[in-house]
């Protein structure tokens, strides 16, 4: 099992990777959520806005 984490000397470089991408990964879902959350309360407010035009 040591040999295998070891990567044959590669260690710090393979799971320096793995890291660095799982990172990466982390970051693109927290800045999917964010746009997500932007664009759902744009639509609500040009929701409310349309409704207001309608009953004038």
């Amino acid at each position: 099992m040591m040999e295998f984490l070891a990567m044959g000397g590669y260690a710090p470089y393979v799971w320096g990777s793995y890291l660095v991408m799982a990172g990466l990964l982390l970051v693109e879902l927290v800045q999917l959520r964010y746009r997500r959350r932007s664009l759902v309360g744009w639509l609500k407010r040009m929701a409310r806005l349309n409704e207001q035009e309608g009953t004038r």
